[in-house]
């Protein structure tokens, strides 16, 4: 079977409420799509439904969102410090907790047919952690998954080592995803000790440059993880 294609665009520094406004456009085509194939015909081949997979790259001004499942205790300041330090705020549609979006940190958002792919959330989930994986071993970093908490973790099995390099939410409706991946590249992690990340209490976060102990250009680290997308998921990116 020939790979699927998927539609690329790199946002560059965009507002998450754009962000995700742009996200839900997409998302509402592709379910308009889908429930007009189900009312012409009581089972449609899902790969003969014209709906169009999307690759998202952006980076968001500092906000810290909450997803469905998150408790605002996770969050340790006030919203008169967040506005201080010039932070948004939003409660997400998106599942997880509390997590931090801000400037040198590859946020990523599929909007993908899971039809198309496979029906298993989980499945979904663990192919865009192997995609960040992959990516991390070009830089000769052995990244892996910590047991029930979603994400990319490295020493996830070192006791008082574990840290996030990448938090992963989404939503999904009638198996079209939405919201993603956050990758910390040359992040700064202060905005993280103002939260409880993912809600994950003792555990750290780090990012590609910490682990690294120099910059990262941001290009190289998309190209790099773009190829894995494509690798994993057998998609050609348009």
């Amino acid at each position: 079977m020939d790979k699927q294609p998927v539609l690329f665009e790199d946002l560059g520094i965009i507002p998450y409420q754009e962000a995700w406004d742009y996200q839900e456009i997409l998302l509402k085509k592709n379910v308009t799509i889908k429930t007009t194939a189900r009312a012409q015909t009581t089972s449609p081949d899902p790969f003969h439904t014209s709906t169009v997979h999307h690759l998202l790259f952006c980076e968001h001004p500092p906000v810290y969102t909450l997803g469905k499942s998150g408790h605002m205790s996770n969050i340790l300041i006030s919203e008169e410090e967040m506005e201080r330090l010039g932070i948004s705020f939003y409660r997400s549609n998106r599942g997880g907790d509390i997590t931090f979006h801000g400037l040198n940190q590859l946020v990523g958002y599929p909007i993908f047919d899971l039809e198309k792919f496979h029906t298993d959330i989980g499945r979904y989930l663990r192919n865009v952690e192997e995609a960040v994986i992959q990516t991390l071993q070009h830089y000769g970093i052995k990244a892996g998954r910590s047991a029930g908490e979603t994400g990319v973790w490295i020493d996830a099995d070192k006791p008082g080592a574990e840290r996030k390099i990448c938090a992963i939410g989404v939503r999904c409706s009638r198996w079209i995803t939405m919201h993603g991946f956050a990758f910390n590249i040359n992040t700064d992690l202060d905005y993280f000790s103002h939260i409880i990340p993912c809600g994950i209490a003792n555990k750290k976060v780090t990012s590609l440059e910490v682990e690294l102990g120099r910059k990262v250009e941001m290009d190289e680290v998309k190209t790099k993880l773009k190829e894995s997308f494509a690798a994993v998921f057998s998609i050609q990116l348009i």
